[in-house]
């Protein structure tokens, strides 16, 4: 008798450990959400073309968002845009390091408490998160606090984030625990693969989060500045990424694609990218093996995708699962006479992979324009949840087919884009100026632009701290490398999209006064602050001769009064808004 009462004993205890393996067969029936999300990965170098899985497993089967854009081309502030829905100028995290920046400034924010973890726990979802989360998250105030709105996690932490083969991750509330050795992306593998097992056995929707470090640079812990310190950045060595034993013979004849800005034979832009040597052909020999090794140690992520979407297959839940898959900011090397790098404006730096599989998206190619602060309200609807809406920056990206039709013709056509801080070269070579000096990084890489594309223009415009300005139209000049802001009142008068430049100039620069500062719906749809109106929703139907006389009586446009390191507003000149009430003039907020 007690034999068979263990033998049910032992069924039942054995049904039981079967039934949480098994995907959610009742109750709530809501999608899950994966994100994996690199760290300084490209769209225009071709890294994509290296990631075969991929290809396989999500870009054959989803849509992949040719013009999404992250709005701040560096790490931590554009990975708080990501998961608060705002801009960097809302979150006032602009930089990687206190007192800008960092997570300590995420923390003194408020955000902890208000950003998608936090919203999407509300709403019933289970949330994970393994690998890097954001810059000064150190072994010294990884519970100071810790992260809140998550159901487990495992996060790398500085000032061993970017050491390929001695991380430091740290798990729940676990002291950090050091994988000297071990290569970070592999452990990173097997993390995420637990957190996924964890998520399927709570059998309620989850939110999986995995974020490798790769193709980042390489980073020497001991050249690490301290958060807090104010130390310069001379001292920190930034190497090109160590790729994993198998993946160090790949790809020996890849090199830079050679574009018609790659290390031109006269310099572009202004500022102090106007005043950089030309690349020797000893740099850019080591710029293409750095660029080798990004590829090289792409491919270790590129496992993790095929791993997760097998497991998500295996588990029976693949089809009621999106993946989305991103980065944080583009990369250049070598384009514009650079070294490796980001920060900057240009496409290389902003315009960034974004591909999405899942429930109801078709299979293929949109130019439909997206940005960072589209995905927090994205990925909010897929949950249906409730809160988390108010004073989002960003709309959610169309992901059925219908909408992605429906958006051709409602979707806003422009992105905010806006950098505070230092323009920083990685690798052993830095900045070379045209006067002999060489510098360790730019000092004044401070600047407002936005990026609007169109079925009839793709254009961009900025305006620097230095309050020097330039404007490229990228239908003619994909490279930017002709600056078509006029230099001087005695050059001849240019058109731009069939119309005298001194008619276009005035509304870039009305819009670009709302989306400098701008907050909520009004980020989404500048042009009703400038016509309340609501008959001007596109640059198109702002260039209505009819509109020409207020334009043009317009008093003030965008300059900084001083360059500063992060986000001053008093330092980031005047804040008026024109506003359009009749034919004949408008008047100011």
């Amino acid at each position: 008798m007690k034999f068979i009462q263990s033998l049910a004993l032992a069924f039942a205890a054995s049904a039981v450990a079967s039934e949480q393996q098994l995907p959610l067969q009742h109750g709530d029936q809501r999608p899950n959400i994966v994100v994996i999300l690199t760290d300084d990965q490209d769209l225009h170098m071709d890294s994509i073309s290296y990631m075969p899985l991929l290809k396989k497993h999500v870009i054959d089967q989803g849509t992949f968002y040719k013009s999404h854009y992250c709005t701040t081309a560096i790490c931590c502030p554009s990975r708080v845009t990501l998961w608060t829905g705002r801009n960097a100028h809302n979150t006032n995290v602009t930089d990687v390091f206190p007192p800008y920046g960092g997570y300590p400034k995420f923390v003194a924010q408020g955000w902890n408490s208000n950003w998608l973890p936090v919203w999407l726990q509300a709403a019933g979802y289970s949330t994970y998160y393994t690998g890097k989360l954001f810059n000064s998250h150190t072994v010294d105030n990884w519970n100071n606090p810790h992260p809140s709105g998550w159901t487990s996690s495992d996060f790398l932490l500085d000032p061993h984030t970017y050491q390929y083969l001695n991380a430091t991750f740290q798990r729940n509330d676990r002291p950090p625990v050091s994988h000297e050795g071990e290569y970070s992306t592999d452990v990173l593998a097997e993390k995420a693969y637990g957190l996924l097992e964890e998520g399927v056995n709570l059998r309620q929707p989850f939110f999986l989060t995995i974020a490798p470090v790769a193709p980042h640079s390489d980073v020497n812990a001991s050249t690490f500045v301290k958060p807090g310190t104010g130390k310069d950045l001379d001292g920190i060595i930034m190497n090109a990424p160590i790729p994993a034993d198998r993946h160090k013979h790949l790809f020996p004849e890849a090199m830079v694609p050679r574009t018609a800005n790659f290390n031109p034979d006269k310099p572009s832009s202004v500022s102090w990218l106007s005043r950089l040597d030309k690349l020797t052909d000893e740099v850019v020999a080591y710029n293409d093996n750095f660029y080798r090794r990004r590829l090289q140690a792409l491919q270790a992520v590129d496992e993790i995708v095929e791993g997760i979407v097998t497991r998500l297959e295996d588990y029976g839940i693949l089809d009621n699962t999106y993946i989305i898959y991103s980065t944080d900011n583009g990369y250049h090397i070598s384009q514009h006479r650079l070294n490796p790098g980001k920060e900057c404006s240009f496409e290389e730096d902003i315009n960034i992979p974004l591909i999405i599989r899942g429930p109801h998206v078709p299979i293929g190619e949109t130019k439909v324009v997206t940005a960072h602060a589209d995905l927090a309200p994205t990925i909010l609807k897929i949950a249906s949840a409730k809160e988390g809406w108010s004073g989002l920056d960003g709309s959610p990206i169309p992901l059925s087919e219908k909408e992605l039709e429906d958006s051709k013709s409602s979707r806003q056509e422009h992105v905010n884009v806006e950098f505070w801080g230092r323009g920083i070269p990685e690798g052993i070579y830095k900045f070379s100026l045209d006067d002999g000096k060489i510098v360790a990084y730019a000092p004044n890489n401070t600047y407002k632009a936005l990026r609007i594309i169109s079925s009839s223009y793709n254009l961009l415009y900025t305006v620097w701290c230095s309050n020097e300005h330039e404007l490229y139209d990228l239908n003619t000049d994909p490279g930017q490398l002709k600056n078509l802001y006029p230099t001087s009142k005695f050059l001849p008068e240019q058109n731009l999209l069939g119309i005298p430049l001194s008619k276009v100039l005035p509304r870039l620069d009305a819009l670009l006064m709302v989306t400098k500062s701008c907050k909520g719906q009004t980020c989404v749809n500048p042009w009703s602050v400038i016509h309340p109106a609501g008959n001007v929703k596109t640059l198109g139907d702002a260039l209505n001769p009819r509109f020409d006389g207020f334009y043009t009586s317009i008093s003030e446009s965008v300059r900084f009064d001083k360059c500063e390191l992060g986000y001053i507003l008093e330092s980031e000149g005047p804040q008026s808004v024109a506003i359009f009430q009749d034919d004949t003039g408008g008047s100011e907020l």
